[in-house]
């Protein structure tokens, strides 16, 4: 039964909802992912990293260590999350950069993304 429902599944469908973070920190902003317009995962967060940014899965500390709440099933789908994620983050930063040009006469450093 497990593989008819493997093949009847379809392409998963990502709304990525980009939230800019404000604080000091590793955190770079905030987002809310709708799969298939009916599960959504809030407070998933895109780090700065010493190898450049990463996703990072809501979580909650349990006995001294950090716990993911949900995730990925599977390695493939972990990366098709991240690359989401990181695509709209990314597409987030250059709306973000055509909205407020730097002042005349400076040049303007956004974020740099490693992949």
């Amino acid at each position: 039964m497990k593989n008819d429902m493997k093949a009847a599944v379809s392409p998963m469908e990502m709304d990525v909802r980009i939230f800019p973070y404000r604080g000091d920190g590793p955190v770079a902003a905030i987002a809310s992912v709708t799969l298939n317009g009916c599960f959504a995962v809030r407070d998933v967060r895109i780090m700065e990293g010493k190898n450049g940014l990463f996703v990072s899965m809501p979580s909650r500390k349990v006995k001294g260590e950090y716990r993911d709440i949900c995730y990925p099933c599977t390695k493939d789908f972990k990366q098709q999350f991240d690359q989401k994620v990181l695509e709209a983050y990314e597409q987030a930063q250059v709306q973000e950069a055509q909205k407020s040009p730097a002042p005349e006469g400076q040049e303007e450093n956004g974020p740099t993304m490693a992949m």
